[in-house]
């Protein structure tokens, strides 16, 4: 698969997060990243014609930590898995609090099993190192048994569409666009760094454009229709929110 590099100032944040503010960021940023690695994973299944057997949001989860496994050094992957997982913690937190009750109906699953699909496929990816990151996230060892298989065989899934697309030579395929009024947010800051390290090294079969704007709402999608990921701003107070509640 593809070689691992450092790509974005996120990661040196989280490595030095030191302050409950620092901590409070770190998180914001791993969870940005996450969700835009989820949103990328839908895209390359759209532009790509990527064969999904099963749920795409299920996809798309696995997507998003098999990139942060394969891009990042060691010790911020491990940084950045542990926070996004705590993101779904998060948000079922918020949700029980809210007294909602879960969707069953929804596309998403429920964000406990989000939250050890991630841990699972993240330790899978190295055990032997990765042994107390599984411990302290509460991986259950019936599950962990088989998180190699379950890493394994995502890698096999995914692993042919990131070679082909993952050349070190970008080209003009993925482009960035920005509300003017957002310019200086964390969200800003963050997409378009990923953005741009990504555009070096990536070649796409169409073009895909990564947006980000206010949108009234704490949310991102994948629109198939423009070939544009959308990462609206109000999603970083969201996570502060949910930061603070964890």
């Amino acid at each position: 698969m593809i070689r691992k590099l450092l790509t974005t100032l996120a990661a040196l944040l989280l490595a030095t997060a030191s302050t409950a503010s620092e901590e409070v960021e770190a998180f914001v940023e791993a969870n940005l990243l996450s969700i835009f690695y989820h949103e990328l994973g839908h895209a390359l299944i759209d532009i790509e014609r990527v064969p999904i057997f099963g749920q795409e949001e299920d996809a798309a989860d696995v997507f998003s930590i098999l990139l942060i496994d394969a891009i990042y050094e060691d010790e911020s992957a491990e940084d950045i898995a542990y926070e996004a997982a705590w993101g779904f913690l998060g948000e079922a937190l918020l949700r029980d609090e809210m007294a909602d009750e879960i969707a069953w109906w929804d596309t998403h699953g429920p964000d406990e099993q989000r939250y050890y699909n991630t841990v699972c496929i993240f330790y899978g990816a190295d055990p032997e190192a990765r042994a107390d990151l599984a411990a302290e996230l509460g991986l259950p060892e019936e599950r962990a048994e088989y998180c190699p298989d379950e890493f394994d065989q995502a890698a096999d899934a995914w692993g042919a569409v990131l070679d082909e697309i993952w050349n070190g030579a970008g080209d003009d395929s993925l482009g960035f666009d920005f509300d003017p009024s957002v310019e200086g947010s964390l969200t800003y800051e963050i997409v378009r760094a990923e953005v741009e390290a990504l555009a070096a090294e990536i070649s796409l079969s169409e073009p895909l454009l990564v947006a980000v704007e206010p949108c009234n709402e704490a949310n991102a999608w994948y629109d198939p229709s423009s070939a544009t990921i959308v990462m609206c701003t109000e999603f970083e107070d969201h996570l502060r929110v949910m930061a603070e509640q964890l």
